[in-house]
């Protein structure tokens, strides 16, 4: 391993895009630098949807004409190297020796599964050898080689989980993700007024955080953390705010019962005629029938709860097509309501205190929202909503919870 502690240093598309968020980097990284650490840098593409070389309008230039999805990727994976070879110039135009490099050659394997693969393995030599060189890797988010060498893409956020991912490969001594926002908040900042700025964060707490909704932290990137123990810290590119630290579970005990609140909308709710009687071998079967059928279409079920002689469960709206199909072909009927979201409370301390869901419907029904349904685990309690009262159950648990004061 590198004598220097290695830092990876990931920067996103708004940071990417300017001549103000490009020099910003080069000061981060002359920063590390001048601390004795070992730069790694991570890009997204510029941008958001519009910008030239943005994901979604890349995309764009082909949509509607015939391809196929490694043509796709390899289309969507071309802003990060734009980026890559951008922010590589720059640093080298005030001194530093930095080179680009795609996915593929910063060592990353990933499963072939193109438009959303996952990181299999991370070959950490190309990297090691740059910064024994003394070179500032400048690596292409969003991206990796499936077994067969092809490229493939990480998903939407895919660049968070590169760092991370390097990171873990490259035992460093942090990962820091730079946006355009202070930090981790409390709630989203355009649905709730009184979000704050997290201090610290639990790396179950921001996985659990990423799973429902929040769109800080790439999902993967936010479950590498949790297994790793990596230490992450997310901050602003162009502020001096210390950020969110995102800490590791055995360092960190939250005094709050609850963190945060997450939302995600574009939900339906679907409600199964199973025609066999709760308890019985037949009404198992015909819930693992779905399941199964459910799974090998690649579809995600979500908040499902068996009753008498139903099953429900909800899936996001561009999922519900196919699984009606997928009913269908077992001969099953169902009754859809679209147009919900999920809101959900997020909060290691919660766990064992009784009392916590009585508060949670109490701060509801005082805001006159309607609870379709609820799911909880040892960190998380969701409520299923009309889309429309979304935003109130965000700001009802949130002030309810106490989220905007923190310790």
């Amino acid at each position: 391993m590198p004598q220097r502690p290695v830092v990876v240093m990931k920067f996103g598309g708004t940071s990417v895009a300017t001549v103000d968020g490009r020099n910003a980097i080069a000061r981060r990284v002359t920063a590390a630098l001048e601390l004795g650490r070992a730069p790694v840098v991570v890009v997204s593409a510029m941008g958001r949807k519009g910008a030239p070389y943005a994901t979604d309008t890349l995309l764009g230039l082909v949509e509607g004409l015939p391809g196929d999805d490694r043509e796709r990727d390899l289309l969507a994976s071309t802003g990060e190297l734009i980026s890559a070879v951008l922010i590589a110039h720059e640093l080298r135009s005030t001194g530093i020796d930095a080179h680009a490099h795609t996915g593929a050659e910063a060592g990353i394997g990933t499963d072939g599964e193109y438009g959303c693969a996952t990181v299999t393995d991370i070959y950490p030599e190309p990297m090691l050898a740059a910064i024994e060189r003394g070179e500032v890797p400048v690596v292409a988010g969003f991206q990796g080689m499936a077994p067969d060498g092809t490229l493939t893409t990480l998903g939407r956020g895919g660049s968070d989980t590169t760092a991370c991912a390097l990171g873990v490969a490259l035992s460093a001594e942090t990962v820091e993700i730079y946006t355009d926002v202070d930090g981790i908040m409390s709630a989203d900042p355009r649905t709730c007024d009184a979000a704050d700025v997290l201090d610290v964060i639990r790396a179950d707490e921001l996985f659990q955080m990423a799973r429902h909704g929040s769109r800080v932290v790439h999902t993967p990137a936010a479950e590498l953390a949790l297994g790793s123990g990596l230490a992450v810290r997310v901050r602003n590119t162009f502020s001096e705010h210390p950020g969110t630290l995102v800490a590791d579970i055995g360092s960190y005990q939250p005094k709050a019962l609850a963190t945060a609140v997450s939302s995600v909308s574009g939900i339906a709710r679907v409600r199964v005629a199973l025609c066999a009687a709760e308890g019985t071998t037949e009404h198992m079967l015909a819930q693992a029938r779905v399941y199964r059928a459910m799974a090998d279409a690649g579809i995600s079920l979500d908040m499902f709860t068996p009753t008498t002689d139903t099953l429900v469960f909800t899936v996001a709206d561009n999922d519900l097509t196919p699984a009606c199909g997928v009913l269908a072909g077992l001969s099953l009927t169902c009754e859809v309501l679209t147009g919900l979201a999920k809101v959900t409370l997020v909060g290691a301390g919660m766990h064992g205190v009784p009392g916590v869901m009585a508060r949670l419907a109490e701060y509801l029904s005082a805001a006159a929202v309607n609870v379709l349904q609820t799911a909880d685990s040892h960190t998380t309690i969701s409520v299923l909503v009309p889309g429309e009262q979304a935003e109130a159950a965000v700001n009802a648990m949130h002030s309810g919870f106490g989220l905007s004061v923190r310790a």
